[in-house]
């Protein structure tokens, strides 16, 4: 499991953590039932506290993406296709109100934007 981190980025370290270990979730790189480090594993092959692996585990935990078992370690929770379409549906809608934000203050029309998003989708008409 390689986890990429970045000083210079705006979210903090353990976001960054929960954002990279939920997408290799979600694109099925991590398998319901895959072991992950424990935190103190995790921590020290990042360089960073077991306080902020701990964080990272926790939201990851209450956001259903991961088990912890008591003495046998901490795996990847059992997904349903649904609750995975739901997740990367919030993630689309976070990424095209930015988009709407972007082409409001830059003067492009509602009509350009589809049309970009037509191209993109590979529905070129």
């Amino acid at each position: 499991m390689e986890i990429l981190l970045s000083n210079s980025s705006d979210k903090p370290i353990y976001e960054q953590i929960t954002s990279q270990i939920k997408a290799m979730i979600m694109k099925g790189t991590l398998k319901s039932g895959d072991s992950l480090p424990s935190m103190r594993k995790l921590a020290k092959d990042l360089h960073v506290s077991v306080i902020t692996a701990q964080r990272a585990y926790e939201d990851l935990q209450r956001d259903g993406f991961i088990d912890t078992v008591a003495g046998k370690g901490t795996f990847v929770a059992a997904q349903n296709k649904d609750f995975i379409r739901e997740e990367n549906l919030r993630n689309i809608e976070t990424l095209l109100k930015k988009a709407a934000e972007l082409a409001r203050e830059n003067d492009i029309s509602i009509q350009q934007m589809t049309e970009l998003l037509k191209i993109f989708y590979g529905e070129e008409s």
